[in-house]
């Protein structure tokens, strides 16, 4: 997995390209914790979830139907008030904050791949290019010279992207 920091940062990359009429407090924690939320199916392994399985980690919760299902549950929940359009436009952020998890996680050079396309096919998936080092799982292993490495690698392959992203972003937007 790419770490809690690169995804966090792709979220935000992705955020800035949205209307500055979303930015508030709820619009980026929630898309913050869209973008780490797959992760949170590690905690399978303390149950004897195996790996492979489709509750597994990096199975269903870092799917795309996932990714889905959490941008409308998060759009419609708790942006309640706004137009049917602004709401969508939401969906739309949270989809890509909560997909971008998976996506960066088939670019690491570790584990078991992505089970992408759950639930219609549970099959692992890498993308053929794995330039992003893999992070250790628990903070007490991030701590060490492995994930010092693995934020150097993020820095170069998350970083700079997606402050590109965000430049363009900025760019465009002013002469729009």
């Amino acid at each position: 997995m790419a770490s809690a920091f690169g995804h966090v940062y792709a979220a935000y990359a992705l955020g800035k390209n949205f209307s500055k009429k979303f930015f508030n407090l709820k619009f980026w924690s929630i898309g913050f914790l869209c973008s780490v939320l797959p992760d949170f199916d590690v905690i399978g392994f303390s149950f004897g979830v195996p790996y492979e399985s489709f509750w597994g980690h990096r199975g269903f919760t870092h799917s795309f139907v996932f990714a889905l299902l959490l941008g409308l549950f998060c759009a419609f929940l708790f942006f309640r008030k706004r137009t049917t359009r602004e709401k969508l436009a939401l969906t739309l952020y949270f989809f890509l904050a909560t997909a971008s998890h998976g996506i960066l996680d088939a670019l690491t050079n570790g584990g078991r791949g992505v089970a992408l396309l759950s639930p219609f096919n549970n099959t692992r998936y890498f993308f053929p290019w794995t330039p992003i080092k893999v992070s250790p799982i628990g903070i007490e292993r991030f701590f060490s010279t492995w994930g010092l490495q693995v934020i150097l690698s993020e820095l170069i392959w998350i970083g700079i992207p997606c402050s590109i992203i965000i430049i363009a972003s900025k760019f465009w937007k002013k002469n729009k």
